[in-house]
């Protein structure tokens, strides 16, 4: 890529002047950037030459200077205080990284950081008794950028879904229908399946208040499922199938790709053989209660008040598994059946504690690639008071939020044509894109950790840290490129030396940068990261196109030469959303 081959050329130049200087190779120098672009193109510290040269680094970097003969692609080198500002020639800095760029078009950023490593990346982990909420858009969003960050990094990724689909909860909903909807099937009622399936369960919620019998009848129902009671399985298949259908409908307008389904009907018998091996090997123990018990190590779970090491039970004396039983069952069926090095997890931060247990005692257990599996941990998402209610008024559907957010892109969308020339249909079109979009920039935007209060407002602006600003600034780049065809102004005979204004050398700078970006991101396991790159990409451009004319510029080459710059930086806003899962429009 550009932007290591650049910073090669400015290391040799200034490690030839060194030579000049002191006579000697430089020894562990940087290469980074000055505070302003009008300072220089690239920056070099001189402190770790402090005690190699017995001076302090501002004398040193003056040395330098005064040794330095610059030769292409280096023009010039100044001194700062202790820094070194070099500045490369503009033919060469601005023409070989966009024709490098363009040559990478949409690869542009992959790396094989991540070659020959096969990851699952597990999301989202649905309950089939309710439709997908808020949280579940936000589980999904990252997971969408992570699967796609790895897959840039040369990762070969399995992206997978484990669905809760038994246990009480389902039975409740099960239970409710079969009491009260008289035959009523998602069909007969017009609705989703599992938003169908889901006013069932908290119909369950207000007639157990009246009739606390229901109860019992629930745990029956429940021991017939365990049973094989094929009239309870038919019930339940139907059902499942039912918010399967639905969510299928959720997951195709969000864009979630799932290559493995797993369930906890399938898995939850899992981990029982793993936990007895274990036993006999003395990784577990019981405890005086007869529960089989793993002691957590003091590193990093630390130890109770009395001083005896903290403990997880892994299987309860009656023989009966816990979630972690199941969990490790799965964990190592996922390697065995996919041959996977590593596993990732996007689950929110409240079950942090139960996967530090679970990787701890996998890797007791004696799987190496336990130390390679990892926890992505998300915070809560709120909506502001008064704000897209869901339909029961507790948890904020996800398809009312995609909704709400799509009529809310369609309003501004009629409120920016004020003539009416788009279609109806052109108009959701175009609405669809930006408010899912929105949705998935915004609960990107912030570091995983981090809580969010969703603001539907200002997720759909044009203006500030969003998606559809993004977006714009791609829409925006299009409609020059389409003028330009229109007006026969093409990127031949573009003179690169004409280029080199700050806000010029800002937007290159965000292009060369993107790459490294990128590797940042998928290996801090952080789409906020690339988030704002994006977002700082498409400032830069807005600020070099209001001040600085394309089309219009002083001379043909000049305006070849923007042409070509402006052409490459939608290479990069379009390749960057697109790793966040965002589609781009080519007009808004």
């Amino acid at each position: 890529m550009p932007l290591a081959q650049w910073k090669e050329a400015v290391l040799q130049e200034v490690a030839r002047a060194c030579r000049t200087a002191f006579g000697r190779d430089p020894e562990g120098l940087e290469v980074g950037y000055p505070p302003e672009v009008e300072l220089g193109d690239f920056a070099v510290g001189c402190f770790p030459l402090a005690r190699q040269f017995r001076m302090s680094p501002a004398e040193i970097a003056r040395r330098i200077v005064e040794a330095a003969a610059p030769r292409p692609p280096v023009a010039a080198i100044g001194a700062s205080g202790p820094y070194l500002n070099v500045t490369l020639l503009p033919d060469h800095l601005f023409g070989v990284s966009i024709a490098a760029l363009r040559e990478a078009g949409g690869r542009y950023g992959d790396s094989a950081a991540g070659a020959g490593r096969r990851v699952m990346v597990e999301y989202l982990s649905p309950n089939t008794n309710k439709p997908l909420h808020l949280g579940h858009l936000r589980n999904a969003a990252l997971g969408i950028a992570l699967v796609r960050l790895l897959e840039a990094t040369g990762h070969h990724v399995i992206p997978a879904i484990l669905i809760n689909d038994r246990g009480v909860h389902i039975c409740k909903s099960m239970l409710a229908w079969q009491r009260f909807a008289a035959g009523a099937t998602p069909e007969s009622e017009g609705m989703k399946g599992d938003h169908f399936v889901g006013q069932w369960y908290v119909r369950y919620a207000v007639e157990a208040e009246k009739d606390p019998s229901l109860e019992a009848a629930v745990q029956e129902m429940l021991q017939r499922w365990e049973a094989g009671d094929p009239e309870t399985l038919a019930l339940w298949k139907q059902m499942n199938g039912w918010v399967y259908a639905g969510f299928e409908e959720t997951y195709r307008r969000f864009g979630m790709r799932f290559e493995v389904f797993y369930y906890e009907s399938d898995t939850y018998r899992l981990g029982k053989d793993v936990i007895a091996d274990g036993l006999n090997r003395g990784v577990f123990a019981r405890d005086g209660r007869g529960n089989v018990v793993f002691p957590l190590p003091e590193k990093p779970f630390g130890r109770e008040k009395d001083g005896s090491l903290k403990r997880v039970t892994v299987l309860r004396a009656d023989g009966t598994s816990l979630y972690i039983t199941q969990d490790i069952g799965t964990a190592i069926r996922k390697v065995t059946e996919h041959a996977l090095d590593s596993s990732v997890y996007v689950v929110g931060s409240e079950q942090e504690h139960h996967f530090q247990c679970l990787f701890a005692i996998l890797e007791a257990l004696g799987f190496p690639w336990a130390q390679a599996c990892r926890h992505l941990s998300y915070g809560m998402v709120y909506l502001p008071e008064g704000k897209m209610k869901s339909r029961e008024g507790k948890v904020v559907d996800a398809d009312d939020l995609i909704a709400g957010m799509v009529e809310l892109a369609a309003e501004e969308i009629r409120r920016r044509d004020p003539e009416g020339r788009l279609a109806e249909e052109e108009i959701r079109r175009r609405a669809e894109t930006i408010g899912v979009g929105a949705i998935k920039f915004y609960l990107l935007r912030v570091r995983p950790a981090q809580s969010i209060h969703f603001d539907p407002a200002e997720s759909i602006s044009f203006d500030g840290f969003t998606g559809p600003y993004c977006q714009y600034a791609y829409a925006r780049i299009f409609g020059i490129l389409e003028k330009a065809a229109e007006r026969g102004v093409s990127e031949a005979g573009a003179d690169f030396g004409r280029l080199g204004n700050a806000e010029e050398k800002l937007l290159l700078r965000h292009l060369l940068e993107f790459p490294e970006e990128v590797a940042a991101a998928a290996s801090e396991f952080s789409p906020a990261r690339l988030a704002t790159h994006v977002f700082h990409t498409a400032r830069a451009f807005n600020q070099f196109y209001n001040r600085h004319a394309v089309l219009q510029a002083e001379s043909p080459a000049l305006a070849a030469a923007r042409l070509a710059l402006i052409h490459a930086t939608a290479l990069v806003l379009r390749r960057g959303l697109e790793l966040l899962g965002l589609e781009v429009l080519e007009n808004m």
